[in-house]
């Protein structure tokens, strides 16, 4: 039996036809010593009955625990030096892992992997790794851009967690992901503390996946709108340099504005949230319960801010360059 060398962490949800679609694209990885694991978050034991047959370890929960926390379940009882997470609604091409790890392998600073991620069914991509604007939003890099202007491998910031590749040394060191977060932005939480440990990020083009866009929660859902504000609020009080904070709610409410102006040309996030039928007043209120859930953990966010930068390889002026480089601005954010 070939060594151990990557546990696969896919979380689920639905587990429906689209996670059997994702096993038989993992089957055929040519990868050898890699283990599948599939973490059930239904609370009904639906993957063990989608999967019947199929040569995987499912944990199940009682509960829907969020994507950071499956993924810890899965790095936390495993031993291979490299835990990939992938999405249920993805499905990578054969040389996905083998192309990831031997990314990873060639450098022992590289903590972290980037996938070049497609929309499924288009030629066009979801991510070539993530960026980050000054208010703690995040959007993926490329995303419906044609694949060949990210043909090149070359660092990036982050992953997106819906198909990453993560050495076992940098999750151990940073703690992996925050499951306070529970869904969306916690990849980019990762990330940017492991950028602050100082691990490197490398976008590997080889590494494809195929990726049903938002399958579980919506494209546009009030489950997501409210996540995604809350979460980048998090983000930024935990990772970003103190010098930037003061500034950060003057481009939130650039970013506000570019949303509000969505709202009536249909185009954006916020436009898409209004055509799928929700109200536009609706995600007001969401900003005001992401600050009220923001006040409510700030102690603790502030603690984990000071364990981050005790431990940090970089300085803050390291790390705003880096922000700098892989930088979005708050109109792009708002209009993607």
């Amino acid at each position: 039996m070939p060594l151990l060398r990557v546990t696969v962490a896919v979380p689920t949800l639905a587990a429906d036809s689209t996670l059997l679609d994702c096993i038989r694209a993992l089957e055929r990885q040519t990868l050898p010593g890699l283990e599948v694991v599939v973490i059930d978050n239904s609370g009904r034991g639906l993957a063990r009955r989608t999967l019947d047959g199929c040569a995987v370890r499912v944990i199940e929960n009682d509960r829907n625990a969020g994507f950071g926390a499956a993924i810890n379940q899965a790095w936390r009882e495993s031993d291979s030096p490299f835990v990939a997470s992938l999405n249920d609604d993805a499905a990578p091409h054969p040389q996905w892992l083998e192309a990831l790890v031997a990314a990873m392998e060639a450098d022992p600073k590289v903590g972290l992997c980037a996938s070049q991620v497609r929309l499924m069914g288009e030629n066009l991509l979801d991510s070539a790794g993530m960026l980050v604007c000054r208010d703690g939003s995040s959007k993926q890099r490329g995303h419906g851009r044609p694949p060949a202007e990210f043909s090149r491998r070359e660092e990036a910031l982050l992953p997106s967690g819906s198909a990453a590749l993560y050495r076992r040394a940098m999750l151990e060191e940073t703690g992996g992901f925050d499951e306070d977060f529970f869904l969306y932005c916690e990849d980019t939480d990762l990330g940017l503390r492991a950028r602050w440990a100082g691990w490197k990020c490398l976008y590997v083009p080889e590494a494809v996946v195929e990726h049903r866009y938002s399958h579980s929660a919506g494209r546009v859902s009030p489950l997501k709108a409210y996540y995604v504000e809350r979460n980048r609020l998090f983000v930024l009080m935990k990772n970003f340099p103190a010098s930037w904070l003061p500034a950060a709610p003057l481009v939130s409410l650039a970013r506000y504005g570019w949303h509000v102006a969505s709202l009536f040309t249909g185009q954006g996030s916020a436009g898409r949230y209004r055509q799928a039928g929700n109200g536009g007043f609706s995600l007001a209120g969401f900003v005001l319960r992401a600050h009220l859930a923001l006040a409510a953990r700030l102690p603790r966010l502030w603690s984990e801010r000071r364990r981050i930068r005790r431990t940090a390889r970089l300085t803050a002026a390291e790390f705003r360059a880096l922000l700098r480089e892989h930088s979005i601005g708050p109109r792009e954010v708002a209009q993607s």
